[in-house]
């Protein structure tokens, strides 16, 4: 249950005492994290990636300094600081500052935080209790969602490292509907329905019913949910589906390499693809172990090096980009092509070059958008 701890819980109390209601923001500090409560104690509460914010985010696409929240006679005010992606208030991007309400939805770029507020005579405990309100409203949104397929593909570029040629796209998925706009607000009502595979399935089939328009018919990389891989035949049945409606597209389908253990299943599933045309690639390679004997068993035609390994590659010990170089040898003894993911900067970029990779995806090529 989302909670604050006891000390700031006694400051805020005896604040609250003097001063009158307390604001909050309820959010997660990073994609995939547990709902918490974050109280607005500080006359200046800025938002952002760097340390020594009153709130630091993890989240790639929220800026440095991100945004600002101020609480004058009562109440809360927001102002965005010149950050890269926006601040949003239900929806609407904010270019000055402006005044937010209880039950109001802020945006720091992709990150959603809904805004709270506790009078005096609600700080019972030093629990808040979970907004109830915000789960109800996800999931009829998630049924109106998925009935409507109200979901949009983005895309980002993935690139020839040597020569920054275009090679194709990895298909990713954003929500049109309110309170699930990103992909992790919308797996996080699809876990609460057990609807993850459906969810899945959805925004594959939309990524390459636009990709397969887009202009010079590139390579479509598209991803799937670890609960997939617990039904091999029914993932089958859903690529069947997608190479009728995708004609010629070129395909790769990402499976995480956690998956690639169960030996029956990628057996199945890679005579399917071969049948398909549909290449394979295993994601996020050496996020857990890197698993090498799998690896030369199924023979993917991608491995997608993951971000873990190449964030700040251009300032890392002689040791570990030895160890990165011995991998993407490996890979690229057995013919398959190697892929840097999460390149954010020219440096990285070049070392990544100069340590043998194929392919390179991040930010410093492109930043996922519509088609």
């Amino acid at each position: 249950m989302p909670s604050i701890d006891s000390v700031a819980f006694d400051r805020l109390r005896t604040s609250t005492v003097v001063h009158g209601d307390v604001w909050f923001l309820s959010g997660s500090l990073q994609p995939e994290d547990s709902l918490r409560h974050f109280a607005i104690d500080e006359p200046d509460f800025v938002v952002g990636r760097k340390s020594g914010n009153a709130l630091r985010l993890q989240y790639r696409t929220v800026s440095g300094n991100h945004a600002r929240l101020s609480v004058r006679e009562g109440r809360l005010y927001l102002q965005d600081l010149g950050s890269t992606n926006g601040t949003y208030v239900n929806g609407k991007r904010v270019t000055e500052e402006v005044p937010v309400g209880e039950e109001d939805l802020i945006h720091f770029a992709e990150a959603p935080f809904r805004v709270l507020r506790q009078s005096p005579t609600g700080h019972a405990s030093g629990t808040l209790a979970r907004n109830v309100c915000d789960e109800a409203l996800a999931l009829v949104q998630f049924d109106r969602m998925m009935n409507q397929r109200l979901v949009r593909p983005h895309f980002q570029v993935i690139i020839d490292i040597d020569d920054n040629a275009t090679v194709g796209y990895e298909v990713l998925g954003r929500g049109s509907v309110f309170g699930l706009e990103s992909v992790g607000a919308m797996f996080q009502a699809a876990e609460q329905l057990n609807m993850e595979v459906e969810l899945s399935r959805l925004l594959r089939w939309e990524g390459i019913r636009v990709g397969r328009e887009l202009p010079g018919h590139p390579t479509l990389f598209v991803n799937t949910h670890p609960k997939e891989m617990t039904d091999s035949q029914g993932l089958i049945h859903s690529l069947v589906k997608v190479r009728e409606m995708s004609g010629n597209t070129d395909l790769v389908l990402e499976i995480h390499e956690a998956a690639v253990t169960n030996r029956r299943l990628m057996s199945e599933l890679s005579s399917a693809m071969k049948d398909l045309d549909i290449r394979l690639a295993f994601d996020d390679f050496g996020a857990g172990q890197a698993r090498l004997a799998e690896l030369i068993e199924s023979r993917p035609n991608f491995v997608k090096f993951d971000i873990s390994l190449i964030r700040a590659i251009d300032t890392a010990d002689t040791h570990r980009r030895r160890m990165l170089q011995t991998l993407v040898q490996m890979v690229r003894d057995l013919e398959i092509r190697a892929l840097a993911e999460g390149v954010e900067t020219l440096e990285e970029a070049e070392a990544c070059k100069d340590l043998g990779f194929d392919l390179g995806q991040g930010y410093h090529y492109g930043r996922p958008s519509p088609a």
